[in-house]
């Protein structure tokens, strides 16, 4: 049994990369995805690049920690497909981000309640 993605390809020519228990905000990665959706591979890569580099902003906000997560996802899509024979050029981009698990840190009585939650990333690139 395999991993259940949100986005279901049409074609058989696609590539996939998972990132499961990313340290970034879900708000900001859901936010980034929504953008990057539908996007060619290129464009989003540098629109990756220009939230990294703050030239550009999404919101008024670059989502810098959201973006570099994102981008090593997208880089390590591209690597599958390049593996798999698909044309770089043709790929486009889908993205989605939820919610993962959220667990504990141990601290000292006073602070005993905060929480550490993480993001789980899917990215599929469908060659059209």
């Amino acid at each position: 049994m395999g991993l259940k993605y949100a986005y279901q390809p049409k074609t058989e020519k696609f590539a996939k990369a998972y990132g499961r228990a990313l340290r970034i905000s879900t708000k900001g990665s859901v936010i980034v995805c929504k953008v990057l959706s539908g996007m060619n591979l290129q464009k989003g890569k540098r629109l990756l690049n220009n939230l990294l580099i703050e030239k550009e902003s999404l919101d008024g906000k670059f989502y810098s920690n959201a973006s570099s997560e994102i981008l090593d996802l997208l880089k390590s899509a591209e690597s599958n497909a390049e593996f798999k024979g698909l044309d770089t050029e043709k790929l486009i981009i889908k993205a989605s981000a939820h919610m993962g698990f959220a667990f504990w840190r141990p601290r000292r009585f006073k602070m005993r309640r905060q929480k550490r939650k993480v993001t789980n990333v899917q990215i599929v690139l469908e060659q059209r």
